[in-house]
């Protein structure tokens, strides 16, 4: 087995890893050489400086997985590869990437004679020791070249992974699965918010984490993260809170609205870190002068931003 890997930085890097842990080979590119030379000095991968040296060092019929961020950079580097490989060559898009982005490029590497595979990969950097969820689509016999790849990086041969229909479902499934994410770490911080500001029980919000860890209902891999963070610092005086939001929450948002499909918990979580990101500042101020308006209530001066 050997499959060329596009993109070594915190997934694909340790993906690469586990590939190689699991005997297959590995051509590997990454745009900073010095990266790439790290991880074959590592593994035993093969490291190389260009796209085209990756293509030339893999044997035809090709299997290509990128793992680069979704949009403008994986769309560059695709246009690089079209010119390079062979009909009958595969390629696996494992970003979090739109769904239709997949299905647009299905259509465009197909009318090339070209396989391709949307991977939807879940499991962040905990991924090399345990294993990774792996939701991917495309035609069947693109699916099934790369399943024996994809039985490596997973948990077991047989779980933490599933074609889950055509090309565009990988991505999909992984929009919603971040979808839910959002949700249940607004739940985890809103509740433990609400446990910390009961000052009257003094609680210990940290064994309560560690308590709820052990056949709970709401017992989960984000509650240990949780509970992992409160054992640290329970107060978390030194985080700024501010929570970025990196794509798939508000694609979650926009195709709920296309559905018209109600997703009141996943379309708040989003909402709320927007409001980290200082974009409630200008409501709050605004809604702070209409109250000072109608009912001559107190202003707080601010800064100056």
């Amino acid at each position: 087995m050997r499959i060329g890997m596009i993109g070594l930085g915190r997934m694909g890097g340790n993906m690469a890893r586990r590939l190689r842990r699991g005997n297959v080979e590995v051509v590997a590119y990454n745009r900073s050489f010095d990266v790439t030379e790290a991880l074959a000095q590592e593994t035993g991968a093969s490291a190389v400086r260009e796209i085209k040296d990756l293509v030339a060092a893999l044997p035809a019929p090709r299997i290509v997985w990128l793992m680069l961020p979704a949009g403008q950079a994986t769309d560059d580097a695709l246009a690089e590869l079209i010119g390079l490989l062979s009909p009958g060559d595969l390629v696996v898009d494992g970003a979090n990437a739109f769904y239709k982005d997949g299905m647009r490029r299905e259509k465009e590497l197909q009318a090339r004679g070209l396989q391709f595979v949307d991977a939807g990969v879940s499991g962040g950097i905990w991924g090399l020791q345990n294993g990774y969820c792996i939701m991917f689509g495309g035609e069947k016999a693109a699916a099934e070249r790369i399943t024996p790849y994809i039985q490596v990086l997973a948990p077991t041969k047989d779980t933490g992974w599933h074609h889950c229909g055509p090309a565009g479902s990988g991505h999909f499934t992984k929009m919603i699965h971040n979808g839910i994410e959002y949700g249940m770490m607004q739940a985890f911080g809103e509740g433990f918010a609400l446990l910390k500001s009961k000052s009257e029980f003094n609680l210990d919000i940290a064994a309560i984490a560690e308590l709820w860890r052990h056949s709970s209902v709401v017992r989960s891999w984000l509650l240990d993260l949780t509970a992992d963070a409160l054992a640290q610092d329970q107060t978390l005086d030194n985080i700024e809170p501010f929570v970025p939001d990196s794509g798939e929450g508000r694609w979650t948002a926009l195709e709920s609205v296309e559905q018209g499909v109600p997703t009141p918990v996943m379309t708040m979580s989003l909402m709320m870190r927007f409001a980290t990101q200082g974009k409630n500042d200008y409501p709050a101020k605004l809604i702070a002068m209409m109250r000072k308006g109608f009912g001559g209530h107190a202003v707080k001066a601010g800064g100056g931003k």
